[in-house]
């Protein structure tokens, strides 16, 4: 019988996994096992490592897209790239904006500013953007505009399967619109999945391409992390 002491399953063939070691690759992730707890249906948001969005929207994965819109200039923002690559929208660059535009004066001389910010729909036919609009008079979104959007989604979401699957940028990275925390800087990945987390909802994520270049850092594919992540916070506090 052959010893399988020292057997392990290959990748690639033909001896390619000495060619495609880690340590030649300055831009990767270092995936961890997710926690082994019991398997319950809408208890985690899905990160996905190593995957393009637009590709996978393009591609039908999804038929509902979460991104940051603005009233001034969307070209940057991927809303942009979905509607010039989605073939069947009626929707542009130009038309977007305007949207925005129009909603945004329509509800400042009404609306209570706890209101904000708001989700607009623009129905791509074969895909749905909902769109987070960044508050009037800012250039920037915050943790608590995430967690008052985040909670109209969850709710928009809820029942409509016909809106699912869902999955949403990071706001980490942006160009157009972006995340800032009180300090002037761009909170954490993990405090980005809290707010979205706590505000109900249960899609996926797609990490910020820059973040590529944390492979010394381990990454989780689900949030909540493992509990084990907390017990070693707090040992080495």
């Amino acid at each position: 019988m052959p010893d399988t002491a020292h057997d392990h399953t290959r990748i690639y063939d033909e001896g390619a996994e000495s060619l495609l070691a880690s340590e030649n690759f300055a831009d990767r992730v270092t995936l961890l096992p997710p926690d082994n707890a019991r398997i319950e249906a809408g208890t985690r948001v899905r990160i996905l490592w190593g995957q393009d969005m637009l590709r996978d929207a393009l591609d039908g994965r999804y038929r509902t897209i979460v991104c940051g819109v603005n009233d001034e200039d969307n070209s940057h923002g991927i809303v942009a790239q979905l509607v010039n690559l989605v073939t069947t929208s009626q929707w542009s660059v130009q038309t977007v904006t305007s949207y925005a535009r129009v909603f945004q004066e329509a509800v400042s001389v009404h609306a209570a500013k706890d209101r904000e910010p708001y989700i607009l729909k623009y129905d791509l036919d074969s895909l749905l953007i909902l769109g987070l609009l960044r508050p009037k008079g800012r250039d920037h979104f915050t943790l608590d505009d995430l967690s008052r959007g985040f909670r109209t989604v969850a709710k928009m979401i809820q029942g409509r399967m016909e809106r699912r699957p869902v999955a949403s940028v990071s706001f980490l990275g942006a160009r157009s619109n972006r995340l800032l925390g009180p300090d002037g800087r761009e909170p954490s990945f993990e405090g980005v999945l809290r707010t979205m987390y706590q505000a109900g909802y249960r899609g996926d994520v797609y990490p910020s391409p820059r973040m590529w270049s944390y492979g010394h850092v381990g990454v989780f594919p689900v949030y909540p992390f493992p509990q084990g992540l907390e017990r070693m916070r707090e040992g080495s506090s």
